[in-house]
């Protein structure tokens, strides 16, 4: 093992400073307060949760978490993604009555990486969980809520892409037949490799119509006209029962007004293997990787409740990549102070506090370069000497 320099930290980890510390600051508030007004409740959870339960029951890969143990032996693991953990606690705690619960969460989550390659090992989520209702109602509220935080935080340049689980699965195994040329398929849609997609499918002893089939759902991309071109692709039920949603949710997104910033991808897949129905990616400018991800899972199952929910996290570092580097609010007002006026300054900065301004006191024999200090400031007093300003 080499030796660490004084500076170093480990893989993945990264510091926040004032200024990146202060505007994530402000978009979280924004989205924060966006989920209130809308009737989402906020909660946290333990930042270890046991690998048996949380671990277990996540979707992210045991390559990524960080385990250890506790004095009694048990294996914990520091949460890789919210989800879970809320649903733990709701399944013990808040679905006694079956209603439906809304909850929301800003937090923390972690996933070792074998290699630095620019991702985080720990990074902030912020989201929502709409628990116990099956409607589709419910799937275009959380993506309604979606675009209106985004843009309460500033962003104004995005798209939401819209899928669902059941068309692709139902596609891949009516014509593939097994699991395995299925999921091959859908690791490459997931990482958006639609080259060694294409590669793969005419790798296959199928007929031409069917590897036609395969290839369509590369183009079902678009407003409300893809739909009719999927009911062309698939034949089964099931996958049509999967289409059926979709133009349900459109014309929720229409009622909410927000149906400029939707678009249909049937081509979407999620690694997360608790997704069971409608899901969805958020893209903005400047960032190759959704900004935010959700959709309707069953992941309450494994923890003895029969529920059904749906929710979206948004990736703080991503969702500030793609605003931008536009400048954080300057600090309201700095007074600069000699030691004769220092009561005087005090008693000044008191009543600012009072009034909601921020303000910092500064000793001036403190401070080399007035010009430089004072240009982080929208105001500046000076109280030196005998009683000038």
């Amino acid at each position: 093992m080499s030796r660490l320099f004084m500076f170093e930290k480990p893989l993945g980890m990264r510091d926040t400073l004032p200024e990146l510390y202060e505007k994530k600051h402000q978009v979280r508030s924004s989205i924060a307060d966006t989920m209130k007004l809308w009737g989402y409740q906020f909660i946290e959870t333990p930042t270890l949760e046991y690998y048996e339960t949380v671990g277990a029951a996540s979707a992210i890969l045991d390559a990524q978490l960080f385990k250890l143990l506790d004095k009694e032996g048990h294996t914990l693991v520091l949460r890789p993604e919210m989800t879970t953990p809320i649903a733990r606690v709701a399944a013990s705690k808040l679905l006694n009555e079956d209603l439906p619960v809304r909850l929301a969460y800003s937090a923390n989550v972690y996933r070792a990486q074998q290699r630095e390659g620019g991702r985080p090992a720990e990074f902030e989520q912020i989201g929502v969980e709409y628990l116990n209702d099956n409607t589709v109602s419910c799937d275009g509220e959380t993506i309604a809520l979606l675009i209106s935080s985004l843009k309460k935080a500033g962003l104004s340049e995005f798209q939401v892409s819209v899928g669902h689980v059941g068309f692709s699965q139902e596609l891949f195994m009516q014509i593939l037949g097994t699991n395995g040329r299925a999921t091959a398929l859908r690791k490459f849609l997931y990482e958006k490799n639609y080259v060694g997609y294409r590669e793969s499918v005419q790798s296959f002893n199928l007929s031409s119509i069917d590897k036609q089939r395969l290839l369509k759902l590369l183009q079902l991309r678009g407003g409300e006209e893809v739909i009719e071109y999927a009911l062309d692709v698939i034949e089964n039920d099931k996958g049509k029962q999967a289409i059926t949603e979709l133009q349900e949710l459109w014309d929720v997104i229409k009622d909410y007004g927000v149906e400029e910033h939707v678009k249909f991808d049937f081509s979407i897949v999620s690694h997360m293997s608790y997704y069971s129905g409608i899901l969805f990616e958020v893209y903005a400018g400047n960032v190759g990787f959704p900004i935010g991800n959700g959709g309707r899972y069953s992941l309450l199952e494994k923890f003895g409740k029969n529920a059904t929910a749906t929710g979206f996290a948004v990736r703080l570092d991503m969702l500030l990549e793609a605003m931008g580097g536009g400048q954080t609010e300057t600090t309201g007002h700095c007074i600069l102070f000699s030691q004769e006026r220092r009561k005087e300054a005090f008693e000044l900065a008191r009543k600012l506090h009072e009034e909601g301004t921020r303000t910092v006191l500064q000793d001036i024999t403190g401070v080399k370069d007035i010009d430089a200090f004072t240009k982080k400031f929208a105001d500046t007093t000076f109280l030196i000497g005998g009683g000038q300003r």
